[in-house]
């Protein structure tokens, strides 16, 4: 169907629950989001132009190689004064016609494109590129209108094939895909330009081209660009995970190999697929349409869990990748309502609004709990995007509260006298001495659109898409000449029953026939948020008096120390997966001293946290080296940091083992003759980690293993972390402690039922099988068992700090807000689970997690001979194999 009919019947569907926002109202937040425009747009050409951006703190521009490096974030930069670029069309849409035409002038005169620089692929496409030809369009259509830019003869255009052919050069590769950066100057010639050494580029990176190239081939008549951007576009999809139909986030643009084999909607991938369904539109080619719904099925299938979207692994989608969610992830509820499925937009839209709700911005990343992850909030728009197409889906007058909640926080909190600075800390209110051009080109856009009439509008935006800088290219351009894409290699499996699609998006009156629908959705949603992460009190600057409770020597099992906790306001939150929250709340304090005393015992557990965090281990590995196992069955166990540090061990700490008594280990060993040179079986729970350790060593322990208390747990689900010391050195501690989740420990303790005798390797990576099989197979061993390293699963592969722990619970302290309503608790960061699921050969109740081949017979591995042994564990190791190249 015409794309433009496409967004006619989704924009155009509009119902009214709920008390309208009245005309007047709309048309004050429309002005004050005009006049925040101003104070942005005006400071940056006052204080910064020609520099590519502002620095509001310091009320001047960012140069590049002027100002210190930020690193890879420096890479959108080219001294190509981009600010200005990227806000063209911005300036047309807020009816500021007359800064328009003076700042087309400006860029004619003053930019130039061939500076000898490396920039960002990516970036500058969609920035740079998208601005030139957001401009392009918005100066023909008022040369159209009669009145305006009369003069104009396609000059931006002209310079926007400038830039395209400058950066062709990064797709001279073997697979199509770009690399990640070009000189504009020299293009991709190797290190003498800085360029070429690269060999993996992210998804999004990649996939992230057809709409600005497609629409330049379209303006131009020049289909080379179109023709490259499609070439990526296919090759990604020819790369995606068969099973899952899903993609990582990284990939060698060589070889085609996936770098990183996490997939979600965030960082890395986000805008790839927003662009499959925009290609669509904009191109009208079935093709992108297709694909885009089998990616969008996984998705809802694998990485959606209402409200929240969590990354999974494409060869074992069903196993989490992360326990924290990124900020861009909020333009997916938008995206959502482009393809017209509201409800899950509307789920996930509301928790996002609930977290912004209680840190004031989208943190960078926060936790499946709605804790702050990464606290730094650069001003992104992708929140204001899906509230203004969750407002243009509905009509529903609560996301224009939302839409009024973003612009009073962004006055309140990141408003300064030269601009609007990003968030450093969303937790302090702390700036950042930046103010990214995307503020101007979409922020602005979408809150004025949001509250705007469709006369303040001058041209009809749904003439238009907006491309993920939010540059308006029209739709028109599906109808202009082009040469035909390359026939489809379409295989059997590809050709798909048209009925599997939507071809036209849903009326919202038949969606919604109630009005208070919406509401019904948000209401259990903002209950779970305020009930996992209570809304802090404003902050208040603590006293100077000396606290009566030290961080370092505070014990959760000590009752004397819970009631000088109560007494400051602090209390204890038992979460449901065994941690412990601390939060402060100095008006439950019993004096304003004691309120302060307890800000300070806060901050003391996070500087805690902080150091007990700098020293981050791998996981280790547990095998069970005696018969009838011969080192097949190897359990993935979280470190201690204390002890003996088994990575410097050539052979490990290899012993038979038994259970403690008393089983938790929290006092002195009953049967220390049974423990005396054996590996201790301990339960977690009722003491602190290191002081079951200490009373394993003195019964002559020559190792321990400490099995998790909270039923169900299990490596598969749930990230390992590291166990911390008591606050107090723990350099007496000789001998190594691991952790072993309740699902692997029930694994050995049933193993120690059944057979009486059984014998571990306590080590970092497993080493040996047996010696009927060890020669043979210890080189594949070696390789089959070793971590997969080179496959990470987040940009924080930290394994959680366990500080604490207390019948059962532990405290961990993290970076949490110091407000007097004040929360510390350990971060869930994630562990890879390639590392967790590394082992060749798994007990019998994990195989299917590994293999979807028909599960084998269940057989008494006692009898089963050496030989039988070795073929089974040759048969995992190719199953393995075959999982790790991705040809599941």
């Amino acid at each position: 169907m015409p794309p433009v009919l496409f967004l006619l019947m989704l924009l155009g569907a509009l119902c009214s629950p709920g008390q309208a926002m009245s005309r007047e109202e709309k048309q004050r937040l429309k002005n004050q989001v005009v006049e925040m425009f101003d104070h942005a747009y005006q400071n940056y050409m006052d204080h910064a132009y020609p520099a590519d951006e502002l620095m509001p703190l310091t009320c001047r521009g960012r140069v590049r190689g002027l100002e210190p490096s930020r690193g890879d974030i420096d890479d959108a930069l080219g001294k190509f004064s981009l600010t200005l670029i990227d806000t063209l069309d911005t300036l047309v849409l807020l009816n500021k016609t007359t800064e328009f035409e003076d700042a087309v002038r400006r860029v004619l005169s003053d930019v130039r494109l061939d500076n000898d620089i490396v920039v960002s692929v990516f970036e500058t496409n969609i920035r740079v590129l998208g601005g030139l030809l957001g401009g392009h369009s918005m100066a023909v259509m008022l040369k159209e209108g009669g009145q305006h830019m009369q003069w104009y003869q396609d000059e931006l255009l002209h310079m926007a094939k400038d830039l395209g052919l400058r950066l062709l050069p990064a797709f001279n590769t073997s697979s199509g895909l770009p690399y990640p950066r070009v000189n504009l100057k020299h293009g991709v010639r190797g290190p003498e330009t800085r360029t070429g050494t690269e060999t993996d580029t992210c998804t999004a990176c990649a996939g992230t081209i057809i709409l600005e190239f497609a629409a330049l081939s379209r303006f131009t008549g020049d289909p080379v660009f179109e023709a490259h951007a499609r070439r990526a576009l296919d090759f990604l999809w020819e790369k995606r995970q068969r099973n899952s139909n899903l993609v990582g986030t990284t990939i060698n643009i060589h070889s085609g190999e996936w770098v990183r084999r996490d997939s979600g909607v965030g960082a890395g991938i986000d805008s790839y697929y927003e662009y499959l369904l925009k290609a669509y539109v904009l191109l009208g080619d079935d093709l992108f349409l297709e694909r885009f719904n089998i990616h969008y099925a996984s998705i809802m299938k694998y990485i959606s869990q209402p409200p929240l979207l969590l990354d999974v692994h494409i060869h074992k989608p069903l196993l989490p990748a992360r326990t924290w969610m990124d900020s861009l992830l909020a333009f997916f509820p938008g995206l959502q309502v482009l393809k017209g499925d509201i409800r899950p937009a509307i789920e996930t839209h509301e928790m996002l609004y609930q977290v912004t709700k209680k840190h004031n911005f989208l943190p960078e990343a926060f936790t499946t709990d709605f804790r702050v992850h990464w606290a730094q909030h650069p001003l992104r728009p992708e929140f204001a995007e899906s509230t203004y197409f969750l407002y243009k889906a509905t009509g529903d007058p609560y996301y224009l509260e939302a839409g009024r909640t973003i612009m009073d926080n962004l006055n309140r909190f990141a408003r300064v006298p030269c601009g609007f600075a990003a968030m450093k800390d969303v937790r302090t209110g702390s700036h950042e001495d930046r103010m990214d051009s995307f503020f101007l080109a979409e922020m602005f856009k979408y809150l004025f659109l949001l509250f705007a009439e469709p006369d303040d509008i001058p041209f009809d935006v749904e003439d238009y898409v907006f491309t993920t800088e939010a540059h308006l290219l029209p739709l028109s351009l599906s109808m202009a000449p082009h040469s035909s894409p390359a026939p489809s290699n379409r295989t059997s499996e590809e050709e798909l029953d048209d009925s599997n699609f939507d071809w036209t998006c849903p009326n919202t009156h038949l969606l919604f026939p109630d009005p208070a629908f919406p509401r019904i959705l948000r209401e259990p949603i903002r209950s779970a948020v305020d009930k996992s992460c209570p809304r802090p009190a404003p902050y208040r600057e603590p006293g100077m008096g000396r606290p009566p409770l030290r961080a370092q020597d505070f014990m959760a099992n000590n009752p004397e120390h819970l009631e000088l906790l109560r007494r400051m306001g602090v209390s204890l939150i038992h979460l449901k997966d065994g941690r412990v929250q601390l939060v402060q709340h100095a008006t439950q304090a019993v004096s304003a001293v004691a309120a302060e005393d307890g800000v300070r015992f806060m901050q003391e557990m996070m500087e805690l946290s902080s150091q007990q965090q700098k020293e981050q281990l791998p996981p280790r590995a547990i095998q069970i080296v005696s018969h009838p196992f011969f080192g097949r069955v190897v359990l993935t166990a979280g470190p201690a940091q204390f002890g003996t540090d088994l990575s410097r061990s050539s052979t490990g700490v290899r012993g038979f083992v038994t259970v403690a008594e008393p089983y938790s280990g929290c006092s002195e060993i009953a049967n220390a003759e049974y423990i005396q040179g054996h590996i201790a079986l301990l339960q977690r729970g009722q003491c602190m980690f290191a002081e079951k350790a200490r009373h394993i060593q003195k019964a002559g322990a020559i190792g321990g293993i400490v099995i998790d208390d909270n039923e169900g747990s299990s490596s598969d689900t749930a990230p390992l972390f590291q166990m911390a010391g008591d606050g107090r050195s723990t350099d007496d501690i000789t001998l190594p402690l691991l952790f072993l989740f309740h699902k692997e420990g029930n694994i050995l303790l049933e193993a120690l039922k059944e057979y009486r005798e059984v014998e571990v390797l306590l080590s970092d990576k497993a080493r040996d099988r047996g010696a009927d099989v060890k020669e043979t197979e210890e080189d594949c061993l070696t390789e089959a068992t070793t971590p997969t390293s080179h496959e990470p699963i987040g940009q924080s592969q930290m394994s959680t700090v366990e500080l604490d722990e207390s019948a059962p619970e532990e405290v961990s302290p993290v970076d949490e807000d110091t407000s007097p309503a004040e929360e510390v608790s350990a971060p869930k960061e994630e562990v890879n689970t390639a590392e967790a699921e590394a082992a060749v050969a798994q007990p019998q109740e994990d195989r299917d997690l590994e293999k979807e081949e028909k599960p084998e017979e269940d057989t008494d591995s006692s009898s089963q001979s050496v030989d039988e042994l070795l073929a089974d564990w040759r048969e995992d190791l190719e199953a393995f194999k075959q999982m790790e190249k991705d040809e599941l």
